[in-house]
């Protein structure tokens, strides 16, 4: 049974950092696709950043380039996301998500819960 579970969101001023981590369990995170996705309050589920199963250059949405980078520990089977510079807009819960596609990153098969992240100005 695949498991994602996310960790690590909070409330953080603006311009601050956070890093969430997401351990997999049920499947071997470096034959996986992982994503991190977000959903803003009234506001559809959107994706974030992406790592091919075979690593590669990650994907990242334009508002969050330069800010944002997403890594993976095989050996711990866990993925992180590194967030700076957060911004209000960044707010939201976020999901860990994993698929053995790369092709199917942006809607991969399995999700995690999602952990809350609030940017306050």
């Amino acid at each position: 049974q695949v498991q994602l579970v996310e960790s690590g969101g909070g409330l953080v001023q603006a311009g601050g950092s956070l890093r969430l981590s997401c351990a997999a369990s049920g499947l071997t995170s470096g034959n996986y696709a992982m994503g991190w996705f977000r959903q803003a309050p009234g506001k559809e589920r959107e994706f974030v950043t992406g790592i091919g199963r075979g690593g590669g250059n990650p994907a990242y949405r334009d508002s969050v380039k330069g800010r944002f980078t997403i890594s993976r520990d095989n050996a711990k089977n866990t993925v992180y996301l590194q967030m700076r510079s957060l911004k209000p807009e960044d707010t939201g819960v976020y999901y860990c998500a994993a698929d053995p596609n790369t092709a199917d990153m942006y809607r991969p098969s399995y999700w995690g819960q999602g952990t809350q992240v609030t940017v306050s100005s």
